[in-house]
């Protein structure tokens, strides 16, 4: 889930206290709490992926991530935050981020559906997204979503102790461009942990709007790319959440979260491993 606070020109978020360079540091107890609470994400997102069909509502999705959130004893960590109504946020097509869960909204074959969820359990959270290619999507669809897990894995292949987030931002930006497609630059991914959302900004793309970080071991990064077919510029829909691309142009997101480690990462929300 990305930044909503700057979203809904929220105030920033507490700082969390354990700190170092305004960045927190994961205990190895804290790290293996993260553990648990991203295996529930990624139990979740790999049952809904399963379970998705055309003819399903968003709503029905939600109400299926809601509860098995709360089953495996966590709860969800958007529903609440800053308003959010739902446990998922459900983004079809030319919705980029933050859909909200309708049960008027009807899944149908050839969408581009974006799934994004968290769960806060027992004080940290996991953060986690996929898009998924519901029935049989066309051509530029599926390559669209291919080029956006890739970009994520770009970006994750980065990490490593001293490393700088730069690095991520710059390899995402290059494998997406040298495809043709755009980088949303609206939302970036972030820090997550005791908090949804901590220090720092994760970039997709190089910048020089915030300080280049370097990774330490103990960090955990949101990390989540979002691509567009066409113009990388978003709007705001009326209800104050969903962001769409102005072009009316597909849109798809992938997101982990990841720890850094001294000599890599662990992908701490991946579904390969369930």
């Amino acid at each position: 889930m990305n930044i909503l606070s700057q979203l809904l020109n929220q105030p920033a978020l507490p700082a969390p206290k354990k700190q170092r360079s305004g960045v927190e540091i994961k205990s190895p107890r804290e790290i293996e709490t993260m553990r648990q609470a991203a295996r529930i994400v990624a139990t979740v997102l790999k049952e809904i992926s399963e379970l998705v069909q055309p003819g399903m509502t968003t709503a029905d999705l939600d109400v299926h991530a809601e509860k098995r959130i709360r089953e495996m004893g966590a709860t969800p960590s958007f529903k609440g935050y800053h308003g959010f109504p739902a446990s998922i946020c459900a983004s079809i097509n030319h919705e980029v981020v933050h859909g909200i869960p309708n049960r008027r909204k009807v899944i149908r074959p050839g969408d581009v559906l974006k799934v994004d969820t968290g769960a806060y359990f027992e004080g940290f959270h996991g953060d986690s997204c996929i898009t998924i290619a519901v029935g049989q999507v066309t051509p530029a669809a599926a390559r669209l979503i291919k080029v956006a897990e890739e970009a994520l894995y770009k970006g994750i292949e980065q990490v490593k102790a001293g490393a700088f987030l730069m690095d991520l931002a710059g390899a995402i930006e290059d494998h997406v461009k040298a495809n043709g497609f755009t980088v949303v630059e609206d939302f970036t991914g972030h820090g997550v942990g005791r908090n949804l959302h901590e220090e720092p900004s994760v970039f997709n793309f190089r910048t020089h709007q915030m300080p280049n970080v370097k990774l330490r071991a103990g960090m955990t990064l949101a990390i989540e790319p979002i691509v567009n077919a066409g113009s990388k510029v978003t709007r705001i829909l009326g209800d104050r959440w969903t962001a769409v691309t102005v072009d009316n142009a597909l849109s798809a997101q992938f997101e982990h979260t990841v720890l850094v480690t001294e000599t890599g990462y662990e992908i701490l929300t991946d579904r390969s491993t369930l």
